[in-house]
């Protein structure tokens, strides 16, 4: 898969402009500043494929981006403080219209949280959202370069507690600096690239894989290899 090629195709501000999906789609989710669009450019070795926003909290649309024969989603940053209620709500109802919709053909989030910090409220109130409907996800801990060895043992001691489900949780430490976890995300975007079915809008027998249903070898948690 040539991550070099992955091209900005439309963003959308609401969802009712959202036409069904026609391919397989990998969705970015986090808080604003979590350093999301520093890690979509870095995985797809581009300067500006993710635009960066100079005002936290002000980028509410969810955008797309073409990969071969699938989908990148970047969701719109959540949890930002110095904005309005109707504001926050308009997120929470893009956001959450997006994954619990079923034409959409989503097949893994990427949960974004910063490795220096504990889970914010936002960020644990979306862990359970992904697993109460069922959406696989992985979760990346940005930031890692910012934490020295002993800082890190102790923040993932942390996570375990803090976060719900920690130990059936695939984790992915990145870091836009030095580069750690880029080809870690990118080896998981294509194996679900490889392994899910090519997406056919009319079929009734459209079904995920198992592997990435059960979570049996691909280890992205789901509420099944959750209750085990």
């Amino acid at each position: 898969m040539n991550f070099n090629k992955a091209e900005f195709y439309t963003s959308f501000g609401k969802l009712s402009q959202m036409p069904p999906s026609d391919r397989i789609e990998i969705a970015f989710s986090g808080r604003s500043n979590v350093g999301k669009s520093s890690l979509i450019n870095k995985i797809f070795n581009r300067k500006s494929l993710a635009k960066v926003s100079s005002v936290p909290g002000k980028t509410v649309t969810i955008n797309f981006f073409t990969l071969e024969n699938i989908y990148i989603v970047d969701l719109p940053g959540y949890g930002y403080a110095k904005v309005s209620k109707s504001e926050k709500k308009g997120w929470g109802d893009l956001i959450g219209g997006y994954l619990e919709n079923p034409e959409r053909d989503l097949e893994l989030v990427f949960q974004l949280i910063d490795m220096r910090h504990a889970p914010t409220k936002d960020d644990i109130q979306m862990i359970n959202f992904l697993i109460d409907y069922e959406i696989p996800f992985v979760i990346v801990f940005t930031k890692a370069d910012k934490l020295k060895k002993t800082a890190r043992e102790e923040r993932l001691k942390a996570f375990a507690k803090e976060i719900p489900c920690f130990d059936d949780i695939t984790c992915v430490p990145f870091s836009t600096v030095t580069g750690e976890g880029v080809e870690d995300i990118r080896s998981i975007i294509e194996e679900i690239a490889e392994n899910a079915e090519i997406y056919e809008p009319d079929s009734e027998n459209h079904e995920k894989h198992d592997d990435f249903i059960c979570g049996n070898s691909s280890g992205f948690l789901t509420p099944r290899s959750w209750e085990k």
